[in-house]
């Protein structure tokens, strides 16, 4: 039945006050969706998003009049989507809340004849609860039965229908017999509008982590490049100032009458390596109180009895202080 006038005035209203309120929106498909599954939805969603659905023809005369009010809106990309059997949920909140909101609303569904079966169908192995009388019925359809305390079971699992696959008179009387309602519908996501921008749900899956993670290889990608070119970035400063100090100890410490700062620890430690050594177990007495200091000073009297009498870092023969 075609909307009167004053339906169509005020459909038009509804629309453009959307368009002029909400930022984001969902394209969804509402194949197989009830009018009373619709309004529960509306019903969850109220004071989140707003579901609009009509006929496509109005919603696109209705966006024309709205675009020449508002030249270059970023929803005048959301024509093309005004074909078959949708609707578009506008909201101004989070996607992903309304994105779960949107999917979760789904109701079972029996099979009928000529649908296409949106996902494998799959009678499961056991008892079916129809007498003997009925074993030709499974016959026609090739699945494996025997008798069992006056009933027929299924001996092994049955793939009835595959996905995408029409679904035929008998399959859907036996799933009908069997009390089997194998699908479900409700709102699908086609697509998302963002301030103009379109992409797919897949996008709301993505978290901090994973764009951490795509950022991080990026920057070393740049930064590789860019050292391999010579052509300095923010990405390789670091490592070209980090190159350029390496560069720079490693002339300093092979002079003896120049140094710097940040020089002087690499020169005293190739000068001294056994004070380095020793350090470390002073720095672990300093933290574990003064119980450790006697172990510390047990490992320096083991290191120098050590280097006496064995070979000095330069291969030659330590001095020797006494026997053993």
């Amino acid at each position: 039945m075609p909307l009167s006038k004053d339906k169509k005035i005020s459909y038009a209203e509804k629309m453009k006050y959307m368009l002029n309120t909400y930022t984001k929106m969902f394209v969804v498909q509402v194949d197989n969706v009830g009018s009373q599954q619709l309004n529960q939805t509306r019903k969850e969603m109220r004071g989140t998003a707003e579901i609009l659905m009509g006929k496509n023809t109005l919603m696109r005369k209705v966006l024309k009049d709205f675009l020449i009010d508002n030249p270059g809106h970023f929803y005048e990309n959301i024509e093309p989507k005004m074909a078959g059997n949708v609707g578009f949920v506008f909201t101004n909140t989070d996607l992903p809340k309304v994105r779960d909101m949107i999917l979760a609303n789904r109701v079972p569904a029996p099979a009928r004849v000529n649908s296409i079966a949106p996902v494998d169908v799959v009678i499961p192995a056991g008892p079916t609860g129809c007498d003997p009388g009925q074993t030709n019925f499974f016959q026609v359809l090739q699945i494996p039965t025997k008798i069992v305390k006056g009933q027929i079971e299924i001996t092994n699992p049955v793939n009835l229908v595959k996905q995408g696959v029409k679904v035929g008179p008998s399959e859907a009387a036996l799933l009908t017999k069997l009390n089997i309602r194998p699908f479900s519908y409700g709102l699908g996501i086609d697509c998302i509008f963002d301030n103009g921008s379109q992409f797919s749900t897949a996008v709301l899956d993505i978290d901090d982590n994973q764009l951490i993670s795509k950022f991080s290889f990026a920057c070393g990608a740049v930064a590789a490049l860019s050292l391999e070119i010579g052509y300095p970035t923010q990405a390789s400063m670091p490592h070209s100032i980090g190159n350029a100090f390496r560069a720079l100890v490693a002339i300093t410490v092979n002079l003896e009458e120049y140094s710097f700062e940040k020089a002087d620890s690499y020169k005293a430690f190739l000068a001294n390596p056994s004070a380095f050594a020793g350090a470390a177990p002073a720095a672990a007495a300093a933290g574990g109180g003064a119980a450790a200091a006697p172990a510390a000073a047990v490992v320096e009297e083991e290191e120098a009895d050590a280097l006496d009498g064995g070979m000095d870092m330069f291969g030659g023969g330590g001095a020797k202080t006494g026997d053993y």
